[in-house]
């Protein structure tokens, strides 16, 4: 696999600004434009589109920057989406490229970092997993591994989910045993951990295999992940023989096991993709205005599972430009394989795979699969996609429904866009944590999530009123100082408190304060009888009291959003209490870093000891110059 591309583009060397007039119509938004191509030069480039705040609205690439630009002046030829952008236009900001392929992927690059509104986006762009077997150790390491690619070794994937790696991983084991421990852990064994026992690594760490035979594990693994199921297959077929003719029956009972769990991989995974190699595949389907892409993963024959993605803004976009748009942002991250299948032509296709292989560094190709396996594969990803779609339109639909029933049930005028969730966490005052998530209509949006470390300067020990003023005052002072205007999404419909008439009282006197007047809050409570009909008592604004019906859906829909709260609250918490629990007293010792911090402890044994130490005690401890030994000194005592 090879190392993702450094960011090839410099915007500053070639970027220029144009502003036109703020007024907010249709025919400002030309004129600023018309201003623009009078500059312009018939080169490949990023375009973007401004308003007057200088928000991006559209990003997109051309072949020849002046041409293009010119079509967005004939407003009567333009989609009814195109011209609501243009008659907010009031900026253009230009980047010109050396060809179209590189304008392809600053396209791309600059759709996932400014998110523009009338993009087609994909909206689940999360890293995916991918296995690691580390080239760094005499003794390779298999682990699974998300984000940017650093560590020296070989990559295999993307793997659809962190569910189908682990799966794989677990099978890799039994069948490879190759370690998945850290290196101090590998460093500091002196017996076999219980992965030895249940025959689920070599133990190279305390010798039970050496180099070369852990080396030649290491091979299988990699003929394996590169698609030679059969070789290995046959490897160990013939070595178990060997084994039981030599009356060697343990070993020979170990290398059956091996291959009981080869069969078991490729019964899960090759399902249907034997003989296509390495494709990622790519099926679209649309009705009523939605479209759902279905994505499958081939490497080696092997199918590294499939997920599906629901692109958002792709109103009156016809549907080969959702699908070049997904795909050019979704190998923003992802290496592509050097075959990808789609259902359909792109008129585009060779320019997207030109740029594809620029950035990985080997030909990609785009093919419509027509016969033989890969049109068997592609008829199953347009099944999935279809099935993927009727969910995603039915659970729309429920969450419409509740949302109006939500409505109907608090006196909101109409259902709500974006619900905020809010609770507090602690144990009898320490590491105070405050936590905030969000729902709307597609569900939650854990990207909206915050945490706020709870600073104490109002909110006493134990106080749990306190903290949820401090948390109130920070996010809504926030809020009218970054959005005055309240004119975005990211102010609240409803607010609902974890919490009874206290919290809510806080959270109102907060609000008042601030002169928001028009946010609804409700606390949620449980109820008198909560231990034994599961319902809750909603307090709201007015000092009243209301119930739900212990079988009403959406009495469950708002214990799901009060439980959300709680997973993130307690979660962030617990992190928040292991780290402090690892914290040492030298961290607060300014320009004292992790190996000194080691020096010193390792020197005087705790940090209290290293506080209480004299000036001349510092200066005899190892790797501790006169100059640190008297930092730490005038740090604790001059205190």
């Amino acid at each position: 696999m090879s190392e993702p591309p450094v960011d090839r583009f410099n915007e500053e060397k070639s970027t220029f600004t144009l502003r036109g007039a703020d007024a907010p119509d249709l025919k400002a938004g030309v004129a600023a434009i018309r201003n623009v191509l009078a500059t312009l030069p018939l080169r490949p480039g990023v375009y973007r589109m401004q308003d007057a705040r200088g928000d991006v609205l559209y990003v997109g690439k051309a072949r020849a920057l002046r041409n293009r630009v010119a079509n967005y002046t004939q407003v009567d030829r333009l989609p009814k989406r195109l011209q609501r952008m243009v008659a907010q236009t009031r900026s253009m900001t230009i980047v010109t490229t050396n060809n179209e392929a590189e304008a392809l992927l600053l396209e791309a690059q600059l759709i996932k970092r400014y998110r523009p509104a009338f993009n087609v986006l994909l909206r689940d762009d999360k890293s995916f997993p991918f296995i690691l077997l580390r080239a760094d150790h005499a003794f390779p390491r298999i682990q699974k591994h998300r984000g940017a690619r650093r560590s020296v070794g070989h990559y295999y994937g993307p793997f659809a989910s962190a569910g189908s790696v682990n799966n794989t991983l677990n099978a890799l084991q039994k069948l490879f045993l190759l370690r998945s421990c850290t290196d101090s852990f590998f460093k500091t064994r002196d017996r076999p951990c219980l992965l030895y026992q249940i025959k689920r690594c070599s133990a190279p760490c305390v010798g039970r295999i050496d180099e070369a035979g852990y080396a030649e594990l290491v091979a299988d693994a990699k003929s394996f992940l590169a698609g030679k199921s059969t070789q290995v297959q046959a490897k160990l077929g013939t070595q178990m023989q060997a084994a039981a003719e030599a009356m060697d029956f343990e070993l020979a009972a170990i290398l059956r096991d091996r291959l009981k769990a080869l069969t078991f991989i490729q019964g899960a995974q090759a399902i249907n993709a034997e003989g296509v190699g390495d494709a990622d595949i790519f099926a679209l389907a649309c009705r009523e205005g939605v479209m759902g892409i279905q994505a499958f993963f081939i490497r080696g024959g092997q199918n590294w599972g499939h997920r599906s993605f629901f692109p958002a803004h792709t109103t009156d976009v016809p549907e080969e430009e959702v699908l070049t748009s997904f795909l050019s942002q979704f190998y923003e991250d992802v290496p592509p394989a050097r075959s990808i299948l789609l259902d359909r032509e792109l008129s585009e296709g060779a320019l997207l795979a030109e740029a594809l292989g620029e950035r990985a560094g080997y030909k990609v190709q785009l093919s419509v699969p027509q016969r033989g396996d890969r049109r068997r594969l592609m008829d199953q990803a347009k099944r999935n996609a279809v099935e993927a779609l009727d969910r995603r339109l039915a659970e729309s639909t429920t969450q419409a429904k509740l949302l109006r029933e939500l409505a109907d049930f608090f006196d909101l005028s109409d259902p709500p866009q974006r619900i905020e969730v809010y609770d507090n966490s602690h144990i009898q005052g320490s590491n105070a944590l405050g936590a905030m998530v969000v729902a709307g209509p597609e569900g939650f949006q854990k990207g909206q999530y915050r945490k706020f470390n709870i600073k104490g300067n109002e909110a006493a020990t134990n106080d749990d009123f306190g903290m949820m003023r401090e948390v109130f005052r920070r996010r809504f002072a926030r809020q009218l100082e970054e959005n005055p205007d309240r004119d975005d999404a990211t102010w609240p419909d409803l607010v609902l408190i974890d919490g009874g008439r206290g919290q809510l009282g806080a959270a109102m006197a907060v609000l008042e304060d601030l002169g928001i007047e028009d946010v609804c809050l409700v606390g949620v409570a449980k109820g008198p009888h909560h231990g034994r009909e599961g319902r809750e008592v909603f307090h709201m604004m007015d000092g009243s009291e209301r119930m739900l019906p212990v079988n009403a859906p959406l009495l469950f829909y708002l214990q799901r959003l009060r439980d959300e709260v709680h997973r993130f609250v307690i979660g962030a918490h617990r992190d928040k209490r292991a780290k402090a629990m690892g914290a040492s007293p030298l961290d607060e010792v300014p320009g004292i870093g992790p190996a000194r911090k080691k020096a010193l402890l390792m020197h005087f044994g705790t940090g209290r000891a290293v506080r209480n130490a004299s000036l001349e005690d510092l200066r005899k401890a190892p790797g501790v110059s006169q100059a640190v030994a008297q930092q730490v000194y005038d740090f604790y005592h001059s205190r």
